[in-house]
């Protein structure tokens, strides 16, 4: 009867997670915020500077009150949900996702509405002081002419004024209205021989006008009205924005960029559902369904939280299907291995269970402290990244470590298992009998055959060969720095159809940017890169992509950073790594031992110079989703490092005290024989994934994708070939010098106590 219960609560919990997340799946989707490059849009990041001749200084409060008047301008463009962030001491960055005209809410936005009624001869008569807070509206006037009507605080003071200039003989009796005017530079004379004069318009007056609004009229849209009263209900900017930074992104550009990651994502998880339930059997649909409350969780979350989701975001809710596929990969090695040593289904389940918590704990931890720091240093998508790599670390030790087992529990503690080894993926002919009593350390395993410890010396030769072959070839080739570290414009040109290098070269010579380095890339030939030292003006930005919409029928995505920018990204990312190596090396220090803690450093380092090393050789684009890229690498080298760690400090327990070199060999060779199977599989599967990036994903994401696939490679050949055995040879000199190893008081003092759910 209690089996029957636990098989009708098994199936029950399945109903009831299909009925709560078929419903509510799709329109969480839909209310997910998304970034501009999977839109279109534009990203600019302002310098808030003292207004020219201005003695304010630039205080928290000041930069609020920047932010509110730059979040009134945005509203009257409509665009939903707009971030506006305030970063540092001085600076505010802006992100329009889905606006459809970038040119006009770039010049709404940095407008500083300095609004001025002069005379012919510039003086200010009247300024927007003097108009009524919020009295701007756009409207039309008796011809149906969109003109735009303001509130004035002092009548009679108009009236004053208009009296005064109406006795001047024509052309001087006009009042010219001016937006920003510049003093010094900009004078009503010289703009009046203009064919497009900078003013906005410059009535005449004839007589007393005796009024308490005043109408603005010119060769106006019913856009431009709207904007222009916006502007001045926003009031004037309390200080001057200088762009340092900004991106844009087409409409088009962005869809098919959110199809194609889409795509990529679905055949990726797709493989890794797939090879779970080929190679685990039963578990592997346990974790199929788990997978799928997984991503439902991390896409609910980040609703809840308003997060925006970016390319890279999509990237770190695929690697972590990776990471919540590893501990489950963990768990089910972990069974298996008791079920070969003659176990029951019940036994197995219970102590495999128990004993693969601590090595998915440490491992989860060390790539979280990589998350947040990623977080901490990172801007923009970066962070996004990066909150959804946290997202998805906890989301998957909730749903892999508990939900895993519970839903196995079930079926385990039924009895309805027991004896059928061939449902977890295990051959009858590899399980010993339980007469045999056999301990783990006793099975045998696909790599026997393996010596690693003794071939230790020529996997130091080999990567020290290495190490030094990629110090010549980044002093050679040097980094390809992107524009995000070297600062300057990166123009993108996407077209309908194929085109060639000289197609591109020739429309930007013609319109006065000339360049003989374009890169043509894309699935079709159609996307012409190219990249200007020099950091392009609003107005330069505005006239390049209306003349390649002409030509290409495409917006083109426009990128420009300073040069202070491009250094503050490269000394964070710098920082990040150093950060994120440290944190980790103190953890496993603690969790361990100081010389696990040192092999774990020297692997990642390796790993990382390593990523560095091939995208030098091969001229690859190093940005900033380059350094997401070695900051996730960073935490996966060391999950996949501290696994193997994990099984040598519980290896070492068994054998309870160490007496000569030997043993410690005997244990680095067990340890990663028992723990390779594991390695390659977590590898594989998020291999699968990040290939189906590479092959079907987004072409921005391509560095991204690549860097990580470079870097998983690297990490697991790190774990098995320099971490264990560095750790060797510092373990040996202790062995030496101190002579046998007492194990007994590491057992103590690593006891965290169980995860054993109660089902």
């Amino acid at each position: 009867m209690k089996a029957r219960g636990r098989l009708i609560a098994f199936f029950l919990i399945i109903v009831a997670l299909i009925g709560i997340m078929a419903p509510t799946s799709l329109p969480i989707a839909k209310d997910i915020r998304l970034g501009l490059d999977l839109q279109g849009g534009f990203e600019v990041l302002y310098e808030v500077k003292p207004l020219e001749g201005g003695e304010q200084k630039i205080t928290p409060a000041v930069l609020a009150d920047t932010s509110e008047a730059l979040a009134s301008r945005i509203d009257v463009l409509g665009v939903s949900e707009p971030v506006i962030q305030i970063e540092g001491d001085n600076r505010i960055r802006v992100q329009l996702a889905g606006v459809e005209d970038q040119a006009s809410a770039r010049e709404l936005l940095s407008t500083e509405a300095n609004l001025t009624f002069r005379n012919a001869e510039d003086e200010v008569m009247l300024d927007g002081s003097d108009l009524k807070q919020g009295g701007a509206a756009g409207t039309f006037d008796q011809n149906g002419a969109p003109v735009v009507t303001l509130e004035l605080n002092d009548p009679g003071k108009f009236a004053e004024i208009t009296s005064e200039i109406s006795q001047l003989p024509p052309p001087s009796n006009v009042l010219v209205i001016w937006l920003d005017f510049e003093e010094g530079v900009d004078s009503y004379a010289e703009e009046l021989t203009k064919p497009d004069p900078k003013f906005v318009s410059a009535p005449r007056v004839s007589q007393r006008i005796n009024s308490q609004s005043v109408e603005i009229s010119g060769a106006f849209t019913v856009e431009e009205t709207q904007n222009l009263a916006g502007i001045l209900n926003a009031g004037a900017l309390p200080v001057s924005l200088e762009e340092i930074y900004s991106t844009s992104v087409g409409a088009q550009f962005g869809a098919e960029a959110l199809d194609q990651t889409i795509l990529a994502a679905t055949i990726g998880i797709g493989l890794v559902l797939l090879f779970m339930l080929i190679y685990y059997r039963l578990p592997g649909l346990i974790a199929a369904i788990t997978l799928a409350v997984f991503v439902y969780l991390i896409l609910l979350t980040f609703e809840w939280i308003g997060g925006v989701l970016t390319l890279p975001g999509i990237a770190s809710i695929v690697l972590g299907v990776g990471m919540a596929v590893d501990a489950n990969i963990i768990t089910y090695e972990r069974i298996r291995e008791e079920l070969r040593i003659g176990r029951s289904v019940k036994d197995s389940f219970k102590a495999g269970a128990a004993s693969s918590f601590s090595a998915i704990l440490d491992a989860n931890v060390t790539t979280l402290i990589a998350a947040v720091v990623l977080f901490i240093f990172g801007t923009s998508s970066v962070k996004g990244f990066a909150t959804l790599l946290i997202i998805s670390i906890l989301v998957s030790f909730l749903t892999a470590i508990w939900g895993s087992r519970i839903l196995l529990g079930l079926l385990v503690n039924s009895g309805i298992l027991d004896g059928k080894v061939g449902l977890f993926g295990l051959r009858k002919s590899l399980v010993h009998k339980p007469e045999e009593n056999l301990e783990i350390l006793d099975l045998s395993t696909r790599f026997d055959r393996y010596d690693f410890a003794k071939h230790r010396n020529k996997f130091f030769i080999a990567s020290i060969a290495l190490i030094v072959a990629g110090m010549v070839v980044i002093g050679v080739f040097r980094l390809n720095l992107g524009i995000d570290f070297s600062s300057g414009t990166r123009v993108e040109i996407t077209a309908d159809s194929a085109v060639t290098k000289k197609q591109v070269e020739s429309f930007l010579s013609e319109n006065g940017y000339p360049t003989e380095d374009v890169v043509i890339s894309g699935d079709n030939s159609n996307i012409g890169v190219t990249r200007y030292v020099e950091e392009f003006s609003q107005e330069e930005i505005n006239t390049l992509k209306a003349a390649a919409m002409e030509e290409f029928n495409h917006e083109p995505n426009i990128s420009t950073v300073s040069p202070t920018v491009g250094q503050e990204l490269a000394k964070n990312a710098v920082y990040a790594l150093a950060i994120a190596s440290i944190g980790i090396i103190l953890y496993v220090a603690i969790r361990f031992e100081w010389r696990m803690g040192v092999a774990s450093i020297v692997a990642l380092l390796h790993d990382a110079f390593f990523i560095v090393a091939v995208f030098s050789l091969l001229r690859l684009e190093v940005d900033i989703t380059f350094i997401a890229a070695v900051l996730t690498i960073v935490g996966y080298s060391i999950n996949d490092t501290i696994v193997t760690f994990d099984r040598i400090r519980e290896n070492l327990k068994r054998m309870k005290k160490i007496d000569s070199v030997e043993q410690l060999e005997l244990i680095v060779n067990k340890s990663l024989r028992q723990t390779l199977g594991r390695s390659v599989n977590t590898v594989l599967t998020v291999v699968l994934v990040v290939i189906a990036l590479l092959i079907w994903g987004a072409p921005s994401i391509t560095n991204f994708s690549l860097a990580l696939l470079i870097g998983l490679v690297a990490g697991t050949y790190s774990s098995i070939f320099i971490a264990a055995q560095l750790w060797l040879v510092l373990k040996k000199r202790e062995l030496i010098k101190k002579g046998p190893i007492d194990i007994e008081k590491l057992e103590e003092k690593n006891k965290w106590g169980s995860d054993e759910p109660v089902v």
